[in-house]
Formats: C-alpha cells, structure tokens, sequence
C-alpha cells in the first residue's frame, strides 16, 4: 500500500487525508497541536460556489465542481453542520435589486457553523478518519523536503519520514515556508493579487433585510469603482458578529472579524475589499501588502485604526469623541481612532468610498456617516504555485493544496483542492 504524507491539518489537508485513507497509508503532520489550520478559528462561513473562495474550473469541468462541493457538504453536514433553508427564489431576487445599480450579487449555496460551534465539527471528522487509519501527528514541524528518485524524505522536528507521494497544504501561514522550499526543489512560481480594504461595522437592522428577509447570511457583492474601474468586494459578512484583532506576522496587527451561534451583538460587520495586481518594477504584491499594514500599525501605535466614515469624508481622523456621536459602538475597543487615509493610498481610499456610496443604493444605511471602518484588513494570499490541473508539481510525487499554495481562498476551496490534489495521488499510482 503506498505511503502518503499529508503536510498541515488545515481543510485542504483533512480533505486530501479523508479521500486517500481507503486507498493509502496516510499520515497527517500538523505544526499546531490541533487541527482544522486557521479556519478552525474563523465562524465557520461555508461558500458552496465553484467561482467563490478560488475558481474551481481551473481543475474539472463546471459538473465535477458541483459534485466536489457537494461531497464537501455533506461531509460537513455529517458532523453536525446545520444546512440553510432553500432560499434560491430569494438570492435571484437579491441579483435583480443589485444589477439595477450597476452591482453584480453573487447566488451562493451557504451553511454557516460559527466560532462556538467549527472546533466540535473538526473533532468529529478526526474522529471518523482515525477510524479509517489516518495517523495524525501534531506539534511536529516539517523542517525540509528532499525527492529521492521514487521517494519522498520528510525532515521533521520528530525525525525523517519516507513516503511514495507527498501532498503539501501548509496554509497561508506556512506560504513563506513552502516558497523557499519551492525554490530549493525548483518548483515555479507566481505572484497572486492582494486584497486590500477595511472592516467595515454597522448596526445588524442595516443589514437586517439581506440576511433574515433575502436569507443571505454572507452575501457576496462586486462592484467596479467608477475613477478607477477597480474591482472591489464585500467578504465575510458577520451578522450580529465582532469585529477582532487579527495577527499577521512580526507584530503587525489587522482586523477581522468573527460571529458566532450562541453569542451575539447589535452590530454586523464585513470586509470591504480592493483587488491590487502588481507588475514591474514590483510584482511582489505581498511586500507591498505588508508595507501598508506596518505603515496603517505606526500610525496607530503597533494597533488598528479605527475610523468614522463621516470624519473620513471630511478629510479628519477620528477620535474617540467623534466615534461616540456614532449610532454604532465599537466591538473592537482595541484600535486607535485615526485617519486611514494617512495609511491607504489614495486610490484605495477613493475605490472604498465610491463602493460603499454603491452599495448604500442596494442596501440603505450602509453609506452613513455613523458607519465604522478598521483598518488594515489585508488578505494575503500566496504565490501561486505551478502545477498540472490535478496540483501536481514539476516533482512527479510532490502535490499541493491549499491557501498556502496560493490555489484556494477559504475552508471550502482548500478542502476542495485537497480532494484534487488526493485523486492526483491516486490516478499517479
């Protein structure tokens, strides 16, 4: 039976591990003494979208996605994830108010676990998969990765292990690692776009209509800001949700934000987001993301900024003062009031009003001067790593998945690329 060592225990790798275990011996190898990778502290949004959280048609045909998503599903559903009602005629209905303004809304398939409720999800499925004989080793580090003619040696923390196939799915907090070892192994690379945006806050009966009338708990809006023609999202929607300091590397800090079943606010808060490529003299977008959060870090004193969206409008920073005049109340007490616009190029800062000026014509109250912004929300995304469809390296018995190597957004992308780069596995033996 071949071997298989599985690297991260994020969705991508869980995924990966569960399709193999009936066809392989699979061992899993995760640095943290958990699973479920970064995602296992988010609140758990599930986008059954081919489109959403990486472009699945890359890899298979429009069908076979579909049918990926599915199985991710109800895998998900058999440990406890609660499904959403049919809420398709409502979604269509959404997309028709939204295209009348000039914003395309995308129709997704949602289900929504929480941060309460993600971590008994994950427990169960490793349950399962330790049934299947999974082996799962955790608080081990994968120090180096050599190719041996047929073989594969895994240099870990623990010792060295052997395998037939490895399938590498570090995360996005392990890219930097898998770059270097990419280079090493003279695997291609290429640089992903950036996206660059604020957490936005608002009070929850803004967005009361979308989520409770419409049943859209994260809805998906695209907008192309009119100076600039520049593409701009909304991401993570959080109703009744928080928002919360998010740690990026050195001790720069973002936002993000979190929401949860049986904890909640009065306020509903969401990423706004620019997608920012690069070509020379810098095509490094992830440099350029890191120079815009310690700049938005120095200029709150090592915190994020938090800002009015009126006071951004009349070209002053924020103060604590000011922010009390809001109908909004912070969730994040943690920030520094300030002037993102000291931080954010000017272009960024024009293409967030010019969406939210849009998306106030769809959703009424979302464009007040009472509305909240934090800063940064960056979302960092990997170099992309060169593979064949099925994420296959240039090195016959090396696979990728994952946000780490730059294919995937999100739990359900990863999981899904780790179900491609698995049947990859397979169809090489």
């Amino acid at each position: 039976m071949p071997k298989v060592l599985v690297i991260g225990a994020g969705p991508a790798g869980l995924f990966a591990a569960n399709e193999l275990s009936n066809f392989c011996d699979v061992e899993v190898i995760e640095q943290k003494n958990y699973i479920g990778g970064s995602g296992l502290y988010s609140d758990g949004k599930m986008n059954f979208h081919p489109h959403i959280g990486g472009d699945l048609t890359e890899f298979m045909p429009h069908k076979e996605a579909l049918k990926v998503l599915d199985n991710i599903k109800n895998t998900f559903v058999r440990h406890g994830l609660k499904e959403n009602d049919d809420n398709w005629k409502n979604l269509t209905e959404l997309e028709k108010k939204a295209a009348k303004v000039g914003i395309r809304f995308i129709p997704i398939k949602q289900a929504h676990a929480g941060s309460d409720y993600l971590p008994k999800i994950m427990k169960s499925f490793r349950q399962e998969m330790e049934k299947n004989n999974v082996n799962f080793t955790l608080n081990t580090q994968v120090v180096n990765v050599e190719a041996r003619k047929d073989k594969i040696i895994a240099k870990t923390t623990d010792g060295p292990r052997e395998a037939d196939y490895i399938m590498i799915a570090p995360g996005r907090s392990g890219s930097l690692w898998l770059i270097d070892l990419c280079k090493k192994l003279n695997i291609g690379l290429k640089f992903n776009p950036v996206d660059m945006g604020v957490r936005v806050e608002i009070l929850n009966n803004v967005m009361k209509e979308i989520v409770e009338d419409y049943k859209c708990w994260d809805p998906k809006f695209h907008i192309f800001a009119h100076s600039y023609d520049d593409f701009v999202r909304t991401f993570c929607v959080c109703p009744y949700g928080f928002v919360v300091k998010e740690f990026y590397e050195n001790n720069i800090f973002g936002v993000n934000g979190h929401s949860m079943i049986d904890k909640r606010s009065n306020n509903c808060n969401f990423a706004l987001l620019v997608r920012v490529r690069l070509t020379e003299p810098l095509e490094n977008t992830t440099e350029y993301g890191r120079a815009i959060a310690r700049q938005t870090n120095t200029l709150g004193g090592g915190k994020p900024i938090i800002q009015r969206l009126g006071d951004l409008r009349r070209h002053r920073r924020s103060t604590w003062e000011r922010i009390g005049k809001s109908y909004v109340k912070p969730t994040l007490k943690d920030a520094i009031p300030g002037d993102i616009a000291m931080a954010y190029p000017h272009r960024i800062i024009m293409d967030i009003r010019e969406a939210l000026e849009k998306l106030g014509e769809v959703v009424p109250g979302i464009n007040s001067d009472s509305t909240l912004l934090y800063g940064p929300e960056i979302k960092f995304y990997a170099m992309r790593i060169e593979t064949n469809e099925t994420l296959q390296t240039k090195t016959p018995n090396i696979f990728v998945a994952g946000d780490g190597a730059g294919v995937s957004r999100g739990i359900v992308g990863a999981a899904a690329t780790g179900m491609i780069a698995a049947k990859g596995i397979k169809k090489s033996f």
